[in-house]
């Protein structure tokens, strides 16, 4: 695999409010925290962009409702923020799935700073990862998941169907590559390349 040495990481949503096990149930990935960090600082360390992306959730009860604790980005990711050794570095703030519809325009920053390819982890595989990475290939980017830097949660669909969230990631990461939006890969392969 190869990854630009401009190429994006785009971070999406890592908020405290995922934490709300009672809101939200069951999650799969639990190593996603850590892949995510690791790919911070593997582009802080080389010097690639990295945009962080917030939700502010408008849904009242939402733990990512904006003024809520919930909303703020989880402790290991505030902590690597303005941490980079040179490269650029986006914040946006969304309130739908994805992060090309928040502010700042994100294909607009893209498009100045000359990046064509994106790596994206996050938070929820199957919801605003997965949109955003269907928009970036829409888009014409070359777009890359670390799918085990993603994370999502059971889920009830119509008719009655439940899908655990292992089903619903799995099924999220075959649209994706399966469709050709986005290559979807494992973190390391992705930090062995871009290292």
């Amino acid at each position: 695999m190869e990854i630009a040495e401009n190429a994006a990481l785009v971070v999406v949503d890592v908020q405290k409010g995922f934490d709300e096990a009672d809101f939200w149930g069951p999650r799969n990935n639990p190593e996603a925290d850590d892949n995510i960090a690791s790919l911070i600082d593997v582009w802080q360390a080389t010097g690639r962009p990295v945009v962080f992306v917030r939700h502010d959730s408008p849904k009242p009860q939402s733990p990512l409702r904006p003024g809520y604790e919930g909303n703020e980005f989880k402790e290991y990711v505030e902590r690597r923020r303005g941490k980079g050794a040179g490269g650029a570095e986006l914040f946006i703030t969304k309130t739908v799935n994805s992060a090309f519809y928040g502010t700042p325009d994100l294909d607009a920053w893209l498009k100045a700073e000359g990046i064509s390819q994106f790596v994206v982890a996050g938070i929820q595989t199957n919801m605003c990862v997965e949109t955003t990475a269907r928009m970036g290939g829409n888009l014409g980017y070359d777009v890359v998941v670390a799918y085990d830097a993603t994370y999502t949660f059971a889920l009830e669909g119509p008719f009655g169907w439940r899908r655990s969230a292992d089903e619903i990631a799995q099924a999220s990461a075959v649209s994706l590559h399966g469709g050709g939006f986005a290559r979807v890969v494992a973190t390391k392969e992705v930090v062995d390349a871009a290292g």
